[in-house]
């Protein structure tokens, strides 16, 4: 029942948002070459399911998102968990990580293509920056806040350092991972796109500004709404991973 309103919400959602499209097209009478309708954007997007452009610039974009995205979770939850036990290495750590954190990954750009080149890499490592600092800053802090009395009881029982980190602090500080997951799926996801308009010739990125550059505003259009899509997707893929892992350890 919860998962048919939720379906209906989203059904509303996008009515109301494409109600509002047409109605500003129709108020600022906009001509259809510089601000296209929602029918045109419409017939946009099945030319490119059609030829098959869609989803094979999709394909490379996921690829790459899930190959700096998966590998920013592993490190940055390891040494979060490291650090996080250690405090006087995060004091250390910690100016480092905030002098690094404010700058965009793209303003890296041109040390990345000179370090690693053209093609798919300079995307990962930038999606690897935009995930990597929400995860460890979440992680470290769902660490110094743990119970104490899970970590009294372990004492108690003389768990070893690495069993202590998996079996009773990594369950316990998920919950708040979790929130750092979700934040950095959409930063990720967000310089991904941006990525791929800067260096790369496939991905969505690249789909609109080619289609930009062929002044097909309606496929730029077409290109952005799917990227939006995908992008909530990939959230809900991080939530049921989440509520998959909840059920496993007893929380659902």
């Amino acid at each position: 029942m919860i998962k048919y309103k939720n379906f209906i919400n989203v059904i509303i959602g996008f009515a109301i948002l494409i109600t509002l499209w047409q109605l500003i097209i129709f108020i600022g009478k906009y001509d259809s070459a510089l601000f296209p309708s929602p029918i045109q954007v419409w017939d946009g997007i099945l030319s490119l399911i059609k030829d098959g452009t869609l989803f094979e610039h999709f394909q490379v974009s996921i690829m790459r998102f899930l190959a700096g995205y998966l590998s920013a979770v592993v490190l940055a939850i390891i040494l979060g968990l490291i650090f996080g036990r250690i405090p006087l290495l995060w004091g250390v750590i910690d100016p480092i990580i905030q002098v690094l954190r404010p700058v965009s990954p793209i303003a890296w750009s041109p040390f990345i293509v000179l370090w690693f080149g053209i093609g798919n890499m300079p995307a990962i490592v930038i999606i690897f920056i935009a995930a990597f600092f929400p995860v460890l800053l979440s992680t470290v802090s769902a660490v110094k806040n743990v119970d104490k009395t899970y970590l009294k009881v372990a004492q108690n029982f003389e768990i070893k350092k690495f069993e202590l980190l998996r079996k009773i602090i990594f369950p316990a500080t998920f919950p708040y991972i979790a929130n750092g997951l979700h934040i950095a799926v959409g930063t990720a996801w967000i310089f991904l796109v941006a990525g791929e308009m800067v260096g790369t010739q496939s991905g969505l990125g690249y789909l609109v500004v080619d289609a930009r550059n062929s002044m097909r505003l309606d496929l730029v259009m077409a290109a952005i709404l799917f990227i939006g899509v995908s992008g909530l997707l990939l959230d809900k893929a991080v939530g049921l991973i989440e509520n998959w892992i909840n059920r496993i350890w007893g929380r659902a």
